[in-house]
């Protein structure tokens, strides 16, 4: 161990060893006197009582060691003081010392809407995927009742594994907490399940163009169920959405009813999933929360597809898809499918953790424009013009509606810091 500046002459009178004063302005950059006062006469075994003559301290890094060329000292293991650097100083309450800097903030915390943009940013991106993957595999395999079963089950022994390992921890349910989110479960069951007949019955952009719908839903539900008080302005921005929706509904050349009216239920469904889920999350963090709604929309979703698509399925439906892609294909492709469904949704739950439900919303329609671009040219799907035209009306409406929305939040937090203050 390096000595860092010149020995510290160490100054006694017989038995008597002060305690330790260190004189900061000469300890830095140099080393200092040190005197030692306190009476050690009732402590004969301590190693360094009485010091002979020519004893030494030194100061070497961050602690402070006693030698001497005494034999009974040379005999003990030195006596070493750990220093205490002044930058970690802080008095009893934790606070400050003057002249110490506070820990600078993590990362999140300096930077909050980065983190929420970060969410944002991977639902949208694993939620293409899905989609695309999803819709490939209606292709050879139309049962979206079984696939809905397939996608929870997938999850579902996801959220197991990661409770397992403690990546999360699991938390805690009681019967309360239970009866809160059976209905939200089942609200995800039917919306999921919607979806699925829609994507299964038409092309992936005129699906999701119905679902751009959803803040319409939203704000209606947030207004009359939940009691908010929704501005004029912003109803009034939800126009063109609705109006954008319809032109695209008229001559979608893939239309039929079965994914219309699917598409709408999947909206309704998921505005009150959304609503009722924000309230679950005051007594549990939004990982657990997704866990164990899809376990109990797992539960929801297996009698509708025995009943509905069982007979077909053992008679006809996976021999065909077995014989069209192979049985690795097959499987594989269910597994993938199922992931990227669970991922998505988990990180929408974690953003809705982050964000209010009408904010959730208008997010959940922005994506629908990387979605709807993306299936367009990964299928080639051919629209008509008055259907190019109707969604780029209702993206814009969108844009306003969140332009809008981002405005009275502002103003709300204004008006709530000069109240505060």
């Amino acid at each position: 161990m390096a000595s860092v500046g010149n020995p510290l002459q160490l100054q006694t009178h017989r038995s008597r060893l002060s305690s330790l004063y260190l004189s900061t302005a000469r300890l830095l950059p140099r080393a200092d006197s040190l005197r030692c006062r306190t009476r050690f006469s009732r402590f004969p075994s301590l190693p360094f009582s009485p010091l002979p003559e020519n004893r030494f301290a030194e100061l070497s890094g961050n602690v402070l060691r006693f030698s001497a060329p005494n034999p009974v000292l040379r005999r003990r293991r030195p006596v070493e003081f750990p220093v205490v650097s002044a930058t970690a100083a802080a008095d009893g309450d934790g606070h400050e010392i003057e002249g110490v800097a506070n820990p600078s903030k993590s990362f999140a915390e300096k930077y909050p809407a980065l983190i929420t943009g970060s969410f944002f940013f991977m639902w949208y991106f694993l939620n293409v995927i899905f989609n695309i993957l999803n819709k490939k595999v209606y292709n050879y395999f139309p049962y979206p009742y079984f696939v809905s079963v397939v996608h929870l089950l997938v999850g579902v022994v996801y959220c197991l594994v990661s409770w397992a390992v403690g990546l999360p921890k699991r938390a805690p349910i009681d019967k309360d907490l239970l009866a809160l989110l059976t209905p939200v479960a089942f609200c995800h069951a039917l919306g999921h399940v919607m979806s699925n007949v829609s994507f299964a019955a038409v092309a992936v952009s005129f699906t999701h163009t119905i679902k751009a719908l959803e803040p319409f839903f939203n704000a209606a539900a947030s207004q009359f169920i939940l009691g908010h008080q929704i501005p004029f302005s912003l109803w009034l921005s939800l126009a063109p959405v609705v109006i954008g929706v319809s032109m695209a509904s008229l001559t979608e050349l893939s239309f039929n009813w079965t994914g219309f009216i699917s598409a709408m239920i999947s909206n309704i469904a998921f505005t009150y999933r959304s609503i009722y889920s924000k309230k679950a999350m005051t007594g549990m963090d939004s990982t657990n929360v997704y866990a164990y709604i899809s376990i109990i929309a797992l539960l929801v979703c297996i009698p509708p597809a025995i009943i509905i698509e069982g007979p077909q399925l053992m008679q006809y439906g996976f021999a065909d898809a077995i014989a069209k892609v192979g049985l690795y294909k097959f499987i594989s492709d269910l597994f993938w499918i199922g992931m990227f469904y669970h991922l998505y949704n988990q990180i929408a739950t974690n953003t809705l953790e982050r964000v209010a439900p009408l904010t959730h919303a208008v997010g959940n329609v922005l994506k629908r424009v990387f979605v709807i671009g993306f299936s367009i040219v990964v299928f080639g799907n051919r629209i008509s013009k008055q259907t190019g035209i109707g969604t780029i009306i209702a993206i814009a409406g969108v844009a306003i509606y969140s332009l809008i929305k981002a405005n009275i939040e502002e103003e709300k937090r204004k008006a709530a810091a000069t109240t505060a203050s």
